[in-house]
């Protein structure tokens, strides 16, 4: 298909069903804008994601990347997003490592198989980090449930449950989401322990809602499970989506899973210019 003059191509992929927009920028420039973002994550009127993935690029790394909620804010860290983006680079450079920079930071990709493992660094625990409203132990937050809060370039609370199965995950998760404590929201997950080094975990994504995968939220439950005692630093996430693996090493948080590139597509100019 002939790409004409503003319309813009585009790759629907996704990590365990959370679901990504990506738009090459090197390819076809494009500025995002809220609206943009909003109009594009529209399931009826646009294509629909999780989040919207912008790669460019870096002379720090092999590409940059930004990323945009479905409800047009943005978001420091998409972990899922950032294994997708990792497996179309790998593939095009035919390479099975690469860099990438976020506004998280510098971040490693190699490919395993038929999977793509992404560093997501180390967690952030201290209050003003997260960042929470007041000095507190993240630990155990002083909410019903004394739920773990961790930063991992977007803030997390972690609630761990007798079953998360059982929760009411529409009815609660926004109500901590915009909970006073958090002055930037939050991404919040209910999960309970499986068995060794196993964990069933589910999440209400800040600015999204419901969501089958978050590999931040992902890390950010592995992390709090082993500051807890619950796990060891090596842990297997059951989500809505399927399996996800977290290794937290000296190094950083590893995050280990499959991606699948769905579609492309483009974006029209009729489309684009009703967002404006």
């Amino acid at each position: 298909m002939a790409i004409m003059k503003h319309q813009i191509p585009f790759m629907k992929m996704h990590g365990l069903g959370n679901d990504f927009v990506i738009v090459d920028s090197r390819i076809s420039p494009i500025q995002i804008s809220a609206q943009i973002a909003q109009g594009l994550g529209d399931r009826h009127r646009g294509v629909g994601f999780d989040q919207l993935a912008v790669i460019n690029d870096s002379s720090d790394a092999d590409v940059a990347l930004s990323f945009y909620n479905s409800d047009g804010s943005t978001a420091a860290a998409c972990g899922n997003a950032t294994r997708c983006i990792a497996q179309y680079e790998m593939d095009r450079l035919q390479v099975d490592s690469l860099s990438m920079i976020t506004e998280r930071g510098l971040l490693a990709a190699q490919r395993y198989g038929d999977m793509v493992s992404v560093n997501m660094g180390h967690p952030m625990l201290d209050w003003d980090k997260i960042p929470l409203a007041r000095p507190l132990d993240t630990l155990r937050l002083p909410l019903d449930g004394a739920p773990t809060a961790t930063g991992m370039g977007n803030p997390h609370c972690t609630f761990f449950v007798e079953n998360a199965e059982a929760v009411d995950l529409a009815q609660l998760g926004p109500i901590f989401e915009n909970d006073p404590l958090f002055p930037e929201r939050t991404n919040v997950q209910f999960a309970h322990v499986v068995g060794k080094n196993l964990l069933r975990m589910r999440v209400w994504e800040r600015g999204v809602g419901m969501t089958l995968a978050s590999g931040s939220s992902s890390c950010a439950t592995a992390v709090a499970a082993v500051r807890l005692g619950l796990t060891g630093r090596k842990v297997e996430i059951q989500l809505d989506g399927g399996m996800i693996y977290i290794d937290w090493r000296d190094d950083g948080v590893w995050m280990t899973g499959a991606t699948l590139h769905v579609f492309d597509g483009v974006l029209t100019t009729q489309f684009l210019e009703s967002l404006r």
